[in-house]
Order: structure tokens, then sequence, then C-alpha cells
């Protein structure tokens, strides 16, 4: 019993990391191009923006974030009982707003991914117009989430608390 234990433990505990991670890269992502660009023109004028530098920022911000975040959150769920590792699992498995927005956030990445190196194919290096698009797209996809969320399309509910059903 003490395997099945530690075993279901770890799973809850890795579930909710890999949550956390794609969170932070969203985050991350969506927050890095506005933070970068404001801090190169402050610093250096409008010259010193290139796309390709633009680029690396946006996904060099997301594997920031998902390494931040990704730390930060095995940290706290290393910390917490099996009991509340369960509850917060089941309610992130479904929490439809979160599950629609990773949906968009990864379309748009998957697209971006796509579309960017199409745009600016000799504007920047391709490794930076693919990881950097695909950033780009996650964020614009995320956005997309919170516009239709704010516009009176929320996602739907379930139909019964899973937290309380296993409770029972």
């Amino acid at each position: 019993m003490a395997t099945t234990t530690s075993a279901a433990r770890s799973a809850d505990i890795e579930y909710l990391v890999r949550n956390a991670m794609n969170t932070g890269y969203q985050i991350a992502s969506l927050l890095a191009p506005p933070v970068y660009a404001g801090f190169v023109l402050t610093r250096r004028g409008r010259g010193s923006v290139t796309t390709n530098r633009l680029l690396r920022a946006t996904w060099l911000g997301g594997l920031a974030g998902t390494a931040g975040s990704g730390g930060l959150a095995y940290a706290w769920y290393s910390s917490c009982s099996e009991q509340d590792l369960r509850s917060k699992r089941l309610k992130a498995a479904y929490d439809t707003d979160r599950v629609r927005a990773e949906d968009h956030a990864t379309i748009g990445a998957v697209l971006f991914s796509v579309l960017t190196p199409g745009i600016f194919w000799k504007r920047a290096n391709v490794l930076n117009l693919v990881l950097g698009g695909a950033g780009l797209g996650n964020s614009i996809g995320l956005l997309i989430h919170y516009g239709r969320s704010l516009t009176g399309d929320p996602p739907p509910k379930p139909d019964n608390d899973p937290v309380a059903l296993v409770a029972e």
C-alpha cells in the first residue's frame, strides 16, 4: 500500500507541476515581448529593437517562466499532504476555464510557429522564428481566451463537483 500511495502522490505532484509549468510559460510569453521592448526602447532607443531580438526574448522569457514556475510548484506541492494533492489535482483536471485557456494557447502556438517563419524569414534566425513564434502565438491564444470570457462566452462548468464526489 505504501508504494501505491507514493506512486499516486508522485503522479499528483507531476501533474500539478506540469500545469504550473504550462501556466508559467503562458504568463512569461505574454509578458516578455512588451517588457523587453520597453526596456530596450528606454535604454537604447528605437534602432535597437529587432525582430530577431524580440522573438529571442519571447522564447527565452517563456523558458525562464517554465523553469521558475516548475521549481516553485515542485517545492510547494512536495510539502502538501496527499489528500490536498488529490483535491488540487481533481480541481485542476476539471477546471474548464484552464483547459480552454491551454487549448487556445496551444492552437496559437502551433499556428504562429508556422506562420512567423513564413512572414519574417529573412529577418531572424530560424530557431528564434519558430520558438519565438510559438511564444507569441501562445500569448495571442491566451488573450483570445480571456477576450472570449470577457465578452460573455465562458467555458461550460462540469455538472458535478469532482472533489465532492471523491470525498464521499
